[in-house]
């Protein structure tokens, strides 16, 4: 089956320096080119990792399901900070571990700039489970059907075909062609608001399962014939994206090639878009739309003959995707609590003194357990150890602080969060920002929800000069602490 990673930071994080990359002369590639660079090798990972990485498969972190067609569920965690998405399948699905590993690993290769890249797999017993770079900002459905604030920008309507496109070829390239169920929700966000394409779509839902499970109304006419998906039948579906991008509408394509052949092109803009591009320009992208959506699949064009014409089609080429996109940049845009501050300012008396205040509140039970009568002589022994580590906690003796933690959370009879946050700090202020962070991610696992966890990381990954993964944990401290405030 191929050997586990037992331990993440020198098997599965370690940065590589040989994966295949699309190549690109520009700065911009070149950056990108190096953050690929730095993706660990694809690597097998337990059911225990990876519970542990998303808190117990906790519903909090569900990131989408999907339904019978498609039993699956993503979710959102973290591996040694690096943040993840996991497809967890329905135990039904790929039956035959072998197949599972052979496409797993092969899809595993791919390295690129334009794809949410597969990092690892899980096999065990009848676990299947996938795991890939988590993209944080929504899917193109969400920006595109269901936005918020504004609609999308015809600039990057056509950066979000070219990225796609060039994705799609490289994935050719690399003996990758078949794409399964190519739609807006495939396509995902990064950190700076790039468009990439999900890896998960380069494998079925299951073995013998459907590659397409959206309405047919979408789907290939060769594949109603057949039941097949072709390298041709990918293309028809990125054809039905430049529709989608085109109109910001999700019209069936029988309905869109009549209203281009009727001429009646303006019922298949986005009205939002009046003003932002020439009729030359929409012209152009329903030229290539109509191309990728002929009956016959050897008249449509291939990925890289599409990415050659959505070239000249840029604009806005120097504006960073996250303005065009309209959202902020960086934790730093966000509006900090009192904790965050602190955390900016890597004033740890500060973060004490919020810890010391909230106390025990936010365990599960944990406040009151010292109220029960009826332990044995060794669990008083334990709750005592935690009781000499608050009373050191509060008087900022933290080496003491550290060792009566761990008496605690060694005798393993309870899990408390709170402990692990207090014992967090106790290593920052003792300068071990390391184990810090190690028992921040800790307490995360046990209390996915708890902002305090997030802040503790940004505290940690500061102090270890880990800057943009600080920002990113502020990031996450803050808009949970904001989810609570709502509903508290």
């Amino acid at each position: 089956m191929g050997s586990k990673c037992s331990k993440l930071t020198s098997c599965c994080w370690a940065s590589q320096q040989n994966g295949p990359i699309y190549e690109a002369p520009t700065r911009v590639e070149k950056e990108e080119k190096s953050e690929v660079d730095e993706l660990p090798v694809f690597c097998e990972f337990t059911i225990e990792q990876l519970r542990n990485a998303t808190s117990g498969f906790a519903a909090e972190n569900i990131v989408s399901e999907h339904g019978e067609k498609a039993p699956n569920v993503v979710y959102k965690g973290k591996l040694d900070q690096k943040r993840i998405a996991v497809k967890r399948f329905n135990r039904s699905a790929w039956p035959d571990a072998r197949q599972f590993l052979e496409e797993a690993r092969s899809v595993g290769q791919l390295r690129n700039h334009r794809l949410a890249n597969l990092l690892g797999c899980c096999c065990e017993g009848s676990e299947r489970l996938l795991v890939a770079e988590f993209m944080p900002n929504e899917t193109l459905a969400k920006h595109l059907f269901h936005w918020d604030t504004q609609p999308m920008k015809w600039a990057m309507r056509l950066r979000v075909a070219l990225y796609l496109a060039q994705a799609l070829d490289y994935c050719t390239g690399k003996g990758r062609a078949l794409y399964h169920d190519l739609n807006a929700y495939r396509v995902v966000f990064d950190d700076e608001c790039n468009p990439r394409l999900s890896c998960f779509g380069l494998m079925k839902n299951s073995r013998d399962g459907k590659s397409y499970s959206t309405n047919l109304a979408f789907t290939p006419p060769e594949y109603l014939r057949t039941g097949r998906v072709t390298p041709e039948s990918v293309v028809y579906s990125f054809g039905t994206l430049l529709l989608d991008l085109l109109s910001g509408k999700h019209i069936p394509p029988s309905h869109a090639l009549d209203l281009i052949r009727d001429r009646n092109i303006e019922k298949l803009t986005d009205s939002c878009l009046e003003g932002q591009f020439s009729n030359d320009e929409g012209t152009e992208l329903l030229r290539l739309a109509s191309r990728c959506l002929q009956y016959e699949p050897r008249e449509r064009p291939n990925p890289k003959s599409l990415a050659a014409a959505l070239i000249p089609l840029q604009k806005e080429t120097e504006v960073p995707s996250h303005e065009l996109m309209g959202i902020p940049h960086s934790a730093a845009s966000f509006p900090l609590s009192a904790l965050g501050e602190a955390c900016v300012r890597k004033d740890l008396t500060a973060i004490h003194e919020i810890l010391n205040k909230i106390g025990y509140k936010d365990d599960d039970g944990a406040a009151t357990e010292l109220s029960f009568q009826m332990w044995t002589h060794q669990m008083q022994d334990t709750l005592n150890s935690k009781k000499k580590g608050d009373v050191a906690f509060r008087h900022k003796d933290f080496r003491a602080a550290i060792e009566c933690y761990t008496q605690f959370i060694d005798a393993g009879t309870m899990a408390s969060p709170t402990v692990f946050a207090r014992r967090s700090l106790s290593y920052l202020m003792n300068n071990m920002p390391q184990e810090a962070l190690d028992d921040a991610v800790q307490a995360q696992v046990i209390s996915p929800v708890w902002h305090i966890t997030s802040y503790l990381q940004a505290a940690s990954l500061f102090a270890l000069g880990r800057e943009n993964e600080a920002q990113i944990a502020l990031k996450e401290g803050s808009i949970l602490e904001e989810k609570r405030n709502e509903t508290s």
